[in-house]
C-alpha cells in the first residue's frame, strides 16, 4: 500500500503538549482526525490527474523545491510568504499567499521559545477568541499551523496597515471621517461585549485600514472571555497611554469600562493626531491619567467634545455602555453599523438550501477536490484544518467588498487578478471571464508597500 500523506498540522496543544512530554507520552503531537489523503502513482500523467487540493498537499511532503521552501521559512501549510508586515514583542507578521485560492493574508509567527507559561495562556485565549468571531469589522482568523517551533496565526490582510500610521502620515480627520471610523469600532466592542469578550488593548496600532472608510479591530492578544460583564478582572495589560486609571491603582477592575476608556482616548486620536494624556515615562503618564486632566483643541466640536469627556470619565461605573455611546449625537449622522456575519462564514451550514455565497464556495472547494466529507470532519478543529481554512478564505471573499484602494480616502481602480488554476497564475480579468469566475475575481486585492512605519508597543501594566 502506497505511504499516506502526512496529516496537516497539528492542533495548537500549548500546554497539553508540555504535559504529555512529562507525563513520558511520545514527543510529538497526536495526530488529529484528518480524512487520510494517499499518494496515487507517481508517473507525471497521473499526477497531472491529481486535484488541485491533492497537488498541495503531495508538494508540502514531496516536492524537494517546497520542502527547502519550508525548511528555509519560505512557505508554511498552504501559504508562501511575500514579505514582512510588522514586528510584536514575541512575533512577527508577514504577507503570504494562499497556494489555492491565491489570496493574500497576514501570517503572525510565534516563536515558542520565547513564550512563558503566561503567554501560552494568553495566545491560547487569543486563538480561541477569535475562532468564534465573524464581524465585518474585526480582522479574521483563517487558520493556526502549529510546528515544532512556532505557531502560525493565518489572518485576514488589511491592505492599509495600521490606523495609527495613516493618522501620523496624513494628519487627524474631519469629524466626519472620525465618526465613521469610531462607529466601526464601536460596532467591533459590541459585538464583543455581546459574546462576553473583552478586547483591553483598543488603540490606534490595532485598527487596521482595510478600504475606503473601512477599518477592522484586531490583535486579540490580551482579549479574555467572562462570565458576566459584571466580573471584576485584576490582569492589568494593554498600552500605558490608552490605560484606565483604575489599571494604575493597583485593584480589579470592570472588562467593559476599560475598553471604553480606551475608546475616549482612541476617539482623541482620529480627531486631533494627539494623545490627550502624554509624558516621557510610564511615571508621568500614570499621574496625568490618575488626575484626569486633558486639553481639547478648540477645533474640536462641542459634541465631539462632550462624547469624549463621558468616555473618559474616571469612575468606571460612570461610563456609558456602548449602546448610550452608539446614540450619541456626534455619531448621528454617522453610516449605520454592519450587522454580524452570518454563522456559515465560520464553517459550512451543510443546509439543503445553504446561503447563495455558501454553496458557491462549496462548489469551488469540491472543483478543487475538498469534498463535503472533507470539511465535515474539519469542523470540530475549527482553525486548525487547513480545508476550513480554504473554505474561510473563499468565503472571505465572497462576502467582503473589493477594497479599491488602501487608503480610507482615496479610491483607485487597480486591483489583484486572481488564477482559476490555483497552481498556475492567468491574465483572465473579470470583463472576460465566466460568471462564476467573475464572482471569484471581484474582490481582489491592491497591493501595498512592506515599509514598517511607526510602531509602539503593548505592554503589560504591572
Amino acid at each position: 500500500m502506497p505511504p499516506p500523506l502526512h496529516a496537516p498540522s497539528p492542533p495548537c496543544v500549548l500546554l497539553s503538549w508540555r504535559a504529555a512530554a512529562e507525563e513520558g507520552e511520545a514527543g510529538s503531537p497526536p495526530t488529529p482526525p484528518y480524512r487520510q489523503h494517499h499518494l496515487p502513482p507517481s508517473t507525471d500523467e497521473e499526477v497531472d490527474e491529481r486535484s488541485p487540493y491533492d497537488r498541495v498537499l503531495y508538494g508540502l511532503h514531496h516536492d524537494p523545491r517546497w520542502l527547502k521552501e519550508v525548511t528555509l521559512g519560505r512557505r508554511v501549510g498552504f501559504y508562501r510568504f511575500r514579505g514582512e508586515l510588522g514586528q510584536g514583542n514575541f512575533s512577527t507578521v508577514r504577507l503570504a499567499l494562499h497556494q489555492l485560492t491565491r489570496d493574500k493574508v497576514a501570517i503572525k509567527v510565534i516563536d515558542k521559545s520565547k513564550l512563558d507559561q503566561k503567554t501560552q495562556r494568553m495566545l491560547a485565549r487569543e486563538i480561541a477568541n477569535m475562532d468564534t468571531l465573524a464581524h465585518p469589522n474585526i480582522i479574521r482568523l483563517f487558520e493556526v499551523v502549529e510546528s515544532l517551533s512556532r505557531i502560525h496565526l493565518v489572518l485576514e490582510f488589511a491592505g492599509g496597515g495600521e490606523l495609527f500610521n495613516t493618522i501620523t502620515t496624513e494628519g487627524r480627520m474631519t469629524e466626519a471621517q472620525a465618526a465613521a471610523v469610531f462607529t466601526q469600532v464601536l460596532s467591533a466592542i459590541t459585538y464583543l461585549h455581546g459574546l462576553s469578550i473583552i478586547h483591553r488593548d483598543i488603540k490606534a496600532e490595532n485598527v487596521f485600514v482595510a478600504g475606503p472608510g473601512l477599518v477592522k479591530l484586531g490583535d486579540f492578544g490580551f482579549s479574555t472571555r467572562v462570565s458576566h460583564l459584571e466580573q471584576q478582572l485584576s490582569t492589568f495589560c494593554g498600552s500605558p497611554p490608552y490605560a484606565a486609571p483604575e489599571l494604575y491603582k493597583d485593584e480589579s477592575y470592570l472588562g467593559p469600562a476599560v475598553d471604553t476608556w480606551a475608546l475616549g482616548v482612541l476617539l482623541f486620536f482620529i480627531l486631533t493626531a494627539d494623545m490627550p494624556f502624554k509624558a516621557s515615562t510610564v511615571a508621568g503618564l500614570k499621574r496625568h491619567i490618575l488626575t484626569g486632566v486633558y486639553e481639547t483643541p478648540s477645533h474640536v466640536s462641542p459634541e465631539a467634545s462632550d462624547l469624549i469627556s463621558s468616555l473618559l470619565v474616571q469612575d468606571p461605573t460612570q461610563r456609558p455602555d456602548t449602546a448610550t455611546i452608539a446614540a450619541h449625537a456626534f455619531l448621528a449622522d454617522a453610516p449605520s453599523p454592519p450587522p454580524p456575519l452570518d454563522p456559515y462564514v465560520l464553517a459550512p451550514t451543510f443546509d439543503s438550501s445553504p446561503d447563495y455565497n455558501e454553496a458557491e464556495a462549496l462548489q469551488t472547494l469540491s472543483e478543487w477536490g475538498i469534498t463535503r466529507g472533507n470539511l465535515q470532519d474539519s469542523v470540530p478543529l475549527g482553525a486548525r484544518s487547513p480545508a476550513l481554512a480554504t473554505y474561510r478564505i473563499l468565503v472571505h471573499r465572497l462576502t467582503t467588498p473589493a477594497p479599491a484602494h488602501s487608503s480610507l480616502s482615496a479610491p483607485s481602480q487597480h486591483t489583484q487578478q486572481l488564477s482559476s488554476d490555483p497552481s498556475t497564475p492567468t491574465k483572465e480579468t473579470a470583463s472576460t471571464a465566466s460568471p462564476r469566475r467573475r464572482l471569484k475575481l471581484r474582490n481582489g486585492h491592491t497591493p501595498v508597500s512592506l515599509s514598517p512605519g511607526v510602531k509602539s508597543r503593548a505592554c503589560a501594566i504591572v
